[in-house]
């Protein structure tokens, strides 16, 4: 229940009530609260600070709005990955059906920073691959990598629906994918990117950009744009062992 004493927010402690019964499955995903005078009523708050919390929870991706319907629970947010592993295989280890639909395919000119990245001469041809990437047909990134022709010279002839990438490199060209490295930061989604991820227009996204090294050779730059509501950055801290000082 909401303590009137206690220095806590009421608005803050009944996010926290609301978080629990999220969490302990009280409310499935995908079906609604209580209304806000429900809740008032409930807990003997005012609708403004009900309305508080429940905003709070909506900007944590923990609930969502439908016009003239009310607020429902959200999906749960999915941990990305910071090893380096294909989509496929991540979204399968977590319980998902992942999918793929290209968005484009073509051969490009590597200029400048791609070409540094690769390590190939400035102008050589480049696989360039869009695709949108999906758990449970539900749209969760597009995806845009660069690989040298050199490297699999006929991939824009293979079909990569629904197909991991990394699994086709390995099976069709002998390339496995044995170290990365990976800088992720916040940013505003594109327009055009909005509409296939079906996101309101100026959402928030993650985007990642990826290289991929096969026997010490980089042989893919990918810069891929994530849904922020559906994927929560997490990570295992080590306090570093300290050297106890001498004497």
């Amino acid at each position: 229940m909401i303590d009137p004493q206690s220095p806590v927010p009421k608005y803050s402690q009944l996010r926290e009530i609301l978080i629990d019964w999220i969490e302990d499955e009280q409310i499935p995903v995908d079906s609604a609260i209580p209304s806000e005078r429900e809740l008032g009523q409930r807990y003997g708050l005012s609708r403004m600070t009900v309305r508080q919390a429940v905003d709070l929870l909506v900007s944590e991706g923990r609930l969502y709005r439908v016009p003239g319907k009310g607020t429902f629970v959200a999906r749960p947010k999915i941990d990305m990955a910071l090893r380096l592993a294909s989509f496929s295989d991540d979204m399968r280890s977590r319980g998902f059906q992942p999918g793929a639909r290209d968005l484009s395919r073509r051969i490009i000119p590597a200029r400048g920073f791609l070409a540094r990245v690769l390590g190939i001469e400035p102008g050589s041809p480049v696989h360039y691959l869009e695709r949108l990437r999906t758990a449970d047909s539900e749209p969760m990134a597009i995806e845009r990598s660069n690989i040298p022709l050199s490297v699999a010279p006929d991939l824009d002839e293979h079909d990569l629906t629904d197909r991991s990438l990394y699994r086709l490199l390995e099976e069709e060209y002998g390339v496995v994918m044995d170290a990365g490295e990976q800088s992720i930061e916040a940013g505003i989604c594109d327009p055009a990117d909005a509409q296939v991820l079906h996101l309101p227009q100026v959402s928030a996204v993650l985007q990642m950009q990826r290289r991929s090294y096969a026997a010490g050779t980089c042989v893919e730059l990918a810069v891929s744009t994530y849904r922020a509501d559906r994927y929560q950055l997490h990570s295992a801290l080590e306090i570093p062992h300290r050297k106890r000082p001498l004497g």
